[in-house]
């Protein structure tokens, strides 16, 4: 017997359509020392192990295919609204950076985290959006490395792309913590469209708090 792994894709746009694949696998079904390598069977650019919450707090455990992150943007969000769909909405994920509140809210699932939670993201600037298509993975060796570039400058919105080959993501499809800490670097909220076309919204607060907002789907759960 494997173990079943939820699967959600996080940061779709408005008609559901791309995302990032996160899995969800509950504790009482992999032993601790059984978690990384289950997330690197598994392949996605994150997967998370879930404890059962108490009193709407759910603690929570981050692994990319090669190591464990303290925070992760997409798996917060994701996991948020796993549990709300699951009909055990919870208030607060507990991951090793610290506390993530948690709010659904028109559509939206939103987390609130800090910049400084983030992997260290190199952050490449360019001067037209255009510019991004032709990159590559191999032309960002090592990571994590994210490139944008303003679309509407004015209004806070931006093309992006995440390569991470260390993490052992190629290229990510969507990354939350790199608009949590490109957001608290700005300070400014953003509209960030990364990827094939995921949609990610974050609103900064001058207290050093970002919120983490996109919509999410469920897909087909796995064995593995």
């Amino acid at each position: 017997m494997g173990t079943q792994v939820d699967v959600v894709r996080v940061f779709t746009d408005s008609a559901g359509r791309f995302g990032n694949e996160l899995g969800i696998a509950r504790a009482t079904d992999v032993a601790a020392a059984e978690r990384q390598a289950l997330a690197a069977r598994a392949g996605y650019a994150e997967t998370v192990v879930v404890e059962e919450p108490i009193d709407e707090i759910v603690t929570v455990r981050i692994y990319t295919p090669t190591v464990e992150l303290p925070f992760a943007g997409h798996p917060s969000v994701g996991t948020a609204w796993w549990f709300a769909a699951q009909g055990s909405p919870v208030r607060t994920l507990a991951v090793p950076a610290g506390p993530v509140a948690v709010e659904l809210t028109d559509g939206l699932t939103w987390i609130t985290a800090r910049g400084e939670w983030a992997p260290n993201f190199t952050f490449h600037q360019l001067a037209d959006a255009d510019e991004l298509v032709p990159l590559r993975a191999d032309e960002f060796p090592g990571g994590p490395h994210y490139v944008w570039s303003w679309t509407d400058e004015h209004r806070g919105s931006l093309r992006a792309r995440m390569f991470a080959p260390t993490l052992g993501i190629v290229e990510d499809e969507a990354t939350g913590a790199a608009a949590v800490a490109l957001t608290a670097l700005l300070r400014k909220s953003l509209v960030i469209t990364q990827g094939k076309g995921s949609q990610l919204f974050t609103q900064w607060d001058s207290d050093g708090w970002v919120r983490l907002g996109g919509r999410v789907v469920a897909d087909q759960p796995v064995e593995i």
